[in-house]
This record gives structure tokens, C-alpha cells and sequence, in this order.
């Protein structure tokens, strides 16, 4: 199977660089053309089905995407953004915050850690393989894209920390 994975459109946070994870934040104009060009350079592909995150800044950039290509859209609890506990809206620079992030097997407070992430996302990758489509995107968020990343790849700490995806950026993986 091959599997697209992208990451949703821009919303107000992203473009004021701060953590965002749970809220339900709307795109911006930024991000609503950002998924129509996303849609754009996904046209020619052969993707039968999009999956996304429930929270509308996915649902809309990957419903975005599947209204041009024609295919199904649904979502999946699985890939909502994790839960950063007490620094959701913080600046993403904010030392605390940074230094949590750096803390792998433990939960943010109030929050998920890498492993919970880790422990919802790689079923769902499993689960996908026993699809009929044989070509799928799936459309979340960074710390879910890094987690799905790190299912394909080894990555060291800093490589795991550091590893970004910008607004409507996409990879291509074999499953």
C-alpha cells in the first residue's frame, strides 16, 4: 500500500508559532489556500481514500482534497493532535515547553506523551494495511506526522524532536 501522509492547513497559532494541539482552531486564509494547492500537486496521484483528524483544521484541508480527487473522506479519532497538556497555546520557543518536549516517556501535564501518541497511532498504521484501497493519505497534524514518521524510520532524539512538517507539506511511504 502506499500512504500519504500530510499535515492540515495554517491556522492563526501556527502562523503566531504557538502549540497547538487540541483546540479546534479554523484555518486561516493561508491555510484554506494552502489546501487547495495541496489539492493541486495531489491530483495525478492514485489515492482512493482520505482519513483525517477530527478537528476541522484537518477535516477541511483533507475534505479539500478529497472533493478534488473525487474519493471518500472520513475521519478517524486515532489521529487527533496530542494532547500537550498544560503548554497548549504556549509559544512554541518557550524554554519550558522545549524542555518538556524533550522528555519522551513522559506525559506532558495534563497531557499525552510520545508513547500514548505512539501507542494509538502504529495500530491504526497496522489497521490500514488490511484495507482494499491500495493507495490512502492521510491528513493530521505535526506531533502525529513525527510519530508516523518515526514508524518508517529510526530516528535519533534530536532527529525525533526536530522532525517538522509544514502546513500542507506531504510524504509518501510504502505501508
Amino acid at each position: 500500500m502506499k500512504l500519504y501522509t500530510a499535515r492540515h492547513g495554517e491556522t492563526e497559532w501556527n502562523a503566531l508559532n504557538k502549540v497547538l494541539g487540541r483546540t479546534d482552531a479554523e484555518l486561516n486564509e493561508n491555510g484554506l489556500l494552502g489546501a487547495r494547492k495541496l489539492a493541486d500537486r495531489l491530483e495525478n496521484t492514485d489515492i482512493q481514500l482520505v482519513i483525517t483528524s477530527p478537528l476541522q483544521r484537518a477535516y477541511i484541508t483533507g475534505k479539500t482534497v478529497a472533493d478534488r480527487l473525487k474519493i471518500p473522506c472520513r475521519t478517524d479519532d486515532r489521529l487527533i493532535e496530542q494532547n500537550y497538556g498544560i503548554y497548549e497555546g504556549v509559544d512554541r520557543d518557550d524554554p519550558a515547553y522545549q524542555k518538556a518536549k524533550r522528555e519522551y516517556f513522559a506525559r506532558y501535564p495534563q497531557g499525552e506523551s510520545f508513547l500514548d501518541v505512539a501507542a494509538r497511532v502504529y495500530p491504526f498504521l497496522e489497521e490500514l494495511k488490511t484495507l482494499q484501497e491500495k493507495s490512502v493519505l492521510l491528513l493530521t497534524h505535526g506531533g502525529i506526522l513525527r510519530v508516523i514518521h518515526s514508524y518508517f524510520a529510526d530516528m535519533d532524539n534530536e532527529e525525533f524532536v526536530t522532525f517538522t512538517t509544514p502546513n500542507c507539506g506531504y510524504r509518501e511511504y510504502d505501508l
